[in-house]
């Protein structure tokens, strides 16, 4: 290759790795933008005000996935019901509500949804390792029996989308059906909130650090 094919050549290669470069920029860029912020409340509109209202009454100010819940009123009344039962009132408790959470935020990679959990899962009582074995994608070791029975049921429902007959006895046994109902009803919440806050791309708090990196399927 002579001197003039050898420059042309570098200089093609440079503009190639200049447009993926930027390409690459402006990916990371658009990744990272929030596409629905909170609305100010002089923007919102009548609906939205009025159900906004009675989510602080209820719940102080609306955070994450709220923001974008709340461009359908409706569907912020009616979700704010269903997340207080789950959260607060289902028949698991919180070690194991939590737990449910976050094999969720596991599953879809939510950031979000893993930094607000992580915390009340620790408070619950589930063991950091855990937690630790769910965010690297492990199975964890050393669970308790309601944590192994559980962790069957909610991985092979969100990896499989049903559970065999041997998984369901094995959850059956441990928490009866309304226990088993209370868990799908976790998973598939959780998996509508994920999916609203990677829909709306709700960034993290500042300073809060990502617990979750990208499966590599």
């Amino acid at each position: 290759m002579g001197h003039y094919q050898r420059a042309e050549f570098g200089t093609r290669t440079w503009r190639v790795a200049m447009v993926v470069m930027l390409v690459a920029l402006f990916s990371a860029s658009a990744h990272a933008q929030n596409r629905m912020p909170p609305i100010p409340d002089e923007e919102m509109t009548p609906a939205q005000k009025a159900a906004v209202a009675e989510f602080r009454a209820e719940r102080g100010e609306p955070t994450g996935p709220w923001h974008v819940i709340m461009r359908s009123p409706e569907l912020l009344n009616r979700l704010r019901n269903v997340s207080d039962y789950l959260r607060y009132d289902s028949s698991l408790p919180p070690r194991l509500s939590e737990f449910v959470i976050l094999i969720t935020a596991r599953e879809w990679t939510q950031n979000y949804e893993w930094a607000a959990h992580h915390p009340l899962a620790l408070k619950g009582g589930l063991n950091p390792d855990i937690a630790a074995a769910v965010a690297d994608g492990r199975r964890p070791e050393g669970m308790a029996e309601d944590e192994e029975a559980l962790y069957e049921f909610c991985t092979a429902l969100h990896r499989d989308g049903r559970v065999s007959d041997a998984t369901y006895a094995k959850a059956l046994a441990v928490f009866g059906e309304q226990g088993i109902v209370d868990m799908t009803g976790l998973s598939g919440y959780y998996t509508l909130i994920a999916m609203m806050l990677n829909t709306g791309r709700i960034p993290l708090q500042p300073g809060v650090t990502p617990g979750l990196e990208p499966f590599q399927r």
